[in-house]
């Protein structure tokens, strides 16, 4: 009776609008349908639709790229500043982890609106600052003009929002690995590197696979940040499937469409994720 309310709340929020989603995904949805609410099935058409279309398979693989940058760039800045934070001292490790904290709590919103100021082609900062060291070419860019520019600027949103809750965690984790096991392996002639990959982590390697499992989920929806920022423009150089999905639903009222892209999205974003829980099952078996 407790948990309840709880349960009911999460299956209205969560259960039902994928459910619904994977209603409309396999039914003749468009405008009409959604006013008159008189929408036929029609099967798999709507994903025989969609995995004809070349142009979502651009896009997914746009997405996988998106991702494995993301991802890869997240666990690497993450790890070595979860590293540096461990040998700091008292003052400078509550420094380090304040801030991180507060660019955490920034919202999504925000931290994408300054990110346009920074990178404006005529009042930005960054065009500002390479102007002053001499690079020209930087006066008035247009960033958000260039496909590939705008895809790095966006990755750099990503990883900088990104990288203060895998450091936190992955801190968290360096914290309870015990001091004596470092200092048996440098008694036994072990260096930096070799500690790290044979003493810490192995022990904090179910953190790190959570941790990597959580980027991999959340930078897969990346939707926010893209949509504010540039809408997956310029052309398609920074859309991506929940983006796609958008676009089709929004843009030709093909809210069938929206929704099978959706679904493949869920489909592809599970399918990785399976595989690194049983890489990770497998590891913990090993051990």
């Amino acid at each position: 009776m407790l948990v309840a309310p709880a349960v009911l709340g999460m299956l209205y929020l969560l259960v039902y609008p994928l459910a619904r989603a994977v209603l409309i995904s396999f039914q003749d949805f468009r405008l009409r349908q959604l006013i008159a609410g008189d929408a036929k099935f029609v099967g798999f058409a709507n994903y025989r639709t969609l995995l004809t279309d070349p142009r979502f398979w651009t896009v997914v693989r746009r997405t996988f790229v998106f991702m494995a940058v993301n991802v890869v760039l997240i666990m690497v800045i993450a790890l070595l500043v979860a590293l540096m934070t461990q040998r700091l001292g008292r003052i400078w490790r509550t420094a380090v982890l304040s801030s991180l904290v507060l660019a955490w709590a920034m919202p999504v919103v925000a931290a994408t609106t300054i990110f346009q100021w920074l990178f404006h082609s005529e009042f930005g900062v960054v065009n500002w600052a390479l102007t002053s060291l001499g690079f020209d070419s930087f006066e008035r860019y247009p960033w958000f003009a260039h496909g590939t520019a705008a895809f790095a600027i966006l990755v750099l949103l990503v990883v900088w929002q990104s990288v203060p809750f895998a450091a936190i965690t992955l801190y968290s984790a360096l914290t309870t690995v015990p001091a004596e096991l470092h200092e048996s392996a440098r008694i036994d002639g072990a260096g930096a590197l070799r500690i790290l990959s044979s003493v810490t982590f192995p022990m904090i390697r179910p953190i790190v696979m959570l941790v990597l499992c959580l980027e991999v989920i959340w930078t897969f929806k990346a939707f926010t940040q893209i949509w504010l920022m540039t809408q997956g423009g310029p052309g398609d150089a920074t859309t991506i499937l929940p983006v796609y999905a958008v676009q089709t639903a929004l843009a030709g009222q093909r809210y069938d469409l929206g929704s099978a892209a959706s679904m493949v999205t869920v489909v592809l974003m599970s399918g990785v994720l399976v595989l690194y829980f049983r890489q990770m099952f497998r590891q913990e078996d090993e051990l």
